[in-house]
């Protein structure tokens, strides 16, 4: 018999309830219910709290958040993708490759931060968020304090760019692609990514979900890296005690494989456009919990012991690149 303290029903009962509610509000208040998941969940979490009964279910959030990427492949036209294929994958090394590079040298030359933590910044604002940030440190061997300090500045952005985004696409009144690619190529987080994305159109979260697992897809390739520049630095042997084959495959993020098969399915006709109307709506209610949890997960008093230094270069190399990229964007697109 599983106890209470174990059990995911008493979390995923309150996941619930904070979707069925941001669906309720989303009727009322002039907001996208998936960003009303995750205010709800936010005000939750820092006003009442999350209790220990309910942690394993709020957990599970991150499963429903890749669960619910997976399905909207279904929603991809490949020949679209195709099409822009080459300008994307482009993009995509641009951005990360100008924001990992101005972000060290922002860190190392103009605000004197110490090396790891100025690596885990970069992999962190030019990868994938915290996971890359995990992953980087894990192949440096970085101490946690750093890891945490790093995170913790990732996870402000995000907060903050989950916001900024959506209100910057309307004021300039971008297209929904152009938008959608805009966000996957410089927000830094797959959740907060994909809850832009949808916020503004289902193209835009289509679109702003391709190019950040394209981005995504680099992690292992990043770790490698600078598991060996951190190697040679001191001497070491960049290969450890695993090949470079296993140091790509674990930080990998396997959700991924899970897309392209189901994008490959829908486009070679094996699903009827009703399987995949069901399989975009189970997305969004996935999307739903997903959001729901990262909102219970944000602590504000975190965020707010944040040092301002990684918070600057973060700040000055994303306004940078963003600004780039959407010019780059509006132009090619």
């Amino acid at each position: 018999m599983v106890s209470v303290r174990g059990s995911i029903v008493p979390g995923l009962a309150l996941l619930v309830g904070l979707g069925l509610g941001a669906r309720l509000f989303a009727a009322i208040v002039p907001l996208n219910h998936l960003l009303l998941a995750i205010l709800l969940g936010l005000a939750v979490g820092n006003l009442v709290g999350v209790p220990e009964t309910v942690r394993a279910g709020v957990g599970t959030h991150k499963l429903w958040l890749k669960t619910g990427i997976v399905l909207t492949g279904a929603s991809v036209a490949l020949d679209r993708v195709v099409a822009a294929g080459p300008k994307l994958l482009v993009l995509v090394a641009g951005a990360l490759t100008a924001t990992v590079l101005l972000v060290e040298a922002l860190s190392r030359l103009a605000f004197r931060i110490d090396g790891e933590t100025g690596s885990l910044l970069a992999a962190g604002s030019g990868v994938c968020g915290v996971s890359a940030v995990v992953a980087v440190a894990e192949s440096i061997d970085a101490d946690e304090t750093t890891v945490a300090y790093a995170a913790t500045t990732i996870l402000l952005f995000d907060a903050v760019t989950l916001v900024a985004y959506p209100a910057v696409g309307t004021a300039l009144a971008l297209p929904d692609r152009t938008f959608g690619i805009w966000a996957g190529l410089t927000m830094f987080s797959t959740g907060p990514v994909t809850a832009a994305g949808f916020a503004v159109s289902e193209t835009a979260g289509e679109w702003a979900v391709l190019v950040k697992l394209v981005r995504n897809a680099a992690i292992g390739l990043v770790a490698v890296a600078y598991a060996g520049v951190y190697a040679s630095t001191s001497g070491e042997s960049a290969g450890g005690d695993r090949g470079t084959v296993a140091r790509l495959w674990t930080p990998f993020p396997k959700f991924v494989v899970g897309f392209l098969a189901v994008v490959a399915i829908a486009n070679l006709g094996l699903l009827s456009g009703a399987e995949i109307d069901s399989l975009a709506n189970a997305a969004d209610w996935l999307f739903l919990l997903a959001f729901a949890g990262l909102g219970l997960e944000i602590r504000l008093d975190d965020l707010r012991e944040t040092g301002y230094r990684p918070v600057l270069v973060v700040l000055v190399a994303l306004l940078a690149v963003s600004s780039v990229g959407l010019a780059v964007v509006r132009t090619v697109f």
